[in-house]
């Protein structure tokens, strides 16, 4: 048996340039289990960055969001392009670990040289995009992957993390399952560029369409209108119509001079998001191992202490932030979340 290849970061992000798939692999795997090599490697490849394009796929667990992604990239590899598949499974909050089922929907292409396909566990992280996932999407890029799939897990309205890393954005649902009824939450109907209603043999499809059309039209949107398109995607019905959408979309961007200026937002988001939950871990670890940080939260278990004072004694011993600089921050996610929109 052939001895197992020793990686260094150097020889790891040669091969990633070269779009060799143990690489991918390994270096996947090394994001995910957070090594040290890990940052070295997509430090090392970030610069050959900026090139995939990006179309994340989000809506209701059921949908049938990994069988449409499958037709998709049947569609796709007919035109020659290379495509990376990024599928966020739910995890087990105990073990950490996800039952990786996209994968078996997705095995027709498992052969493909020119499509690499990895499951990973969202471990915890609500909105369905784990911290990984993106370094992983890098390392897809960095590859020379033409376009990149990532499959949320589908958890709700938590689901509109997605836009902070996809240039198109697929919001799947299906009818007879209540989903027009959830898009007309505040939030739902501010993610997608494109939506897919799946399943459209189903009795109810056609006027699902029309109830999401209906929604659509109550909201402020910018130039680009989203389109709705019925799909039944085990049987490759309207994905060739889908795709076109997605590729006027895309055109869209383009013309307008859209798409550079959603990438430096979804990169300084990127880089805010990784700086929280550094911060976060960081803060959970300080507040464990010290003593008087731990007498305050005995205080609020307590109710001898308000929250909102706790968290200013807590921040200011563990990040020296004084208290008078803290805000709850809610009004620049709102700016944020406007600033997006208006990108579409």
């Amino acid at each position: 048996m052939p001895k197992r290849r020793e990686w260094t970061s150097e020889t790891l992000a040669a091969s990633i340039r070269e779009g060799d798939r143990r690489a991918l692999a390994r270096a996947i795997t090394l994001v995910e289990n957070g090594d040290p090599m890990a940052y070295e490697v997509v430090r090392e490849v970030y610069p050959d960055t900026g090139s995939a394009y990006v179309v994340g796929v989000t809506g209701p667990p059921g949908v049938g969001k990994s069988s449409l992604i499958a037709a998709i990239v049947r569609r796709v590899r007919e035109s020659g392009r290379t495509l990376g598949v990024i599928s966020v499974d739910p995890s087990s909050p105990f073990s950490q670990g996800a039952l990786l089922g996209d994968r078996i929907r997705l095995s027709e292409h498992f052969l493909d040289p020119g499509v690499f396909i990895r499951s990973m566990g969202a471990r915890g992280h609500l909105g369905g995009l784990a911290e990984a996932t993106l370094q992983a999407l890098l390392i897809l890029d960095a590859a020379g992957k033409d376009i990149v799939f990532v499959e949320t897990v589908g958890t709700g309205q938590s689901e509109v993390e997605v836009i902070g890393i996809a240039d198109t954005v697929l919001l799947v649902l299906m009818p007879g399952s209540g989903d027009s009824i959830q898009a007309l939450k505040a939030g739902i109907m501010e993610i997608p560029d494109v939506i897919v209603v799946n399943k459209r043999d189903h009795p109810l499809a056609a006027t699902m369409m029309n109830e999401v059309r209906q929604v659509l039209s109550l909201g402020a949107r910018g130039d680009w209108k989203p389109p709705v398109v019925l799909t039944e995607a085990v049987e490759d019905v309207g994905v060739a119509e889908l795709w076109a959408k997605v590729e006027e979309h895309r055109a869209h961007l383009d013309s307008e001079g859209l798409l550079e200026e959603r990438r430096r937002k979804n990169l300084a988001g990127e880089v805010f998001a990784v700086a929280s939950a550094r911060a976060k871990a960081h803060l959970e670890r300080a507040v464990e191992h010290d003593p008087e940080l731990q007498r305050v939260l005995d205080e609020v278990q307590r109710r001898e202490l308000d929250p909102l004072t706790a968290v200013q004694e807590i921040m200011e011993k563990v990040f020296h932030v004084p208290s008078g600089r803290l805000q709850s921050g809610s009004g620049a996610q709102s700016d944020g979340d406007a600033d997006r929109t208006n990108t579409r």
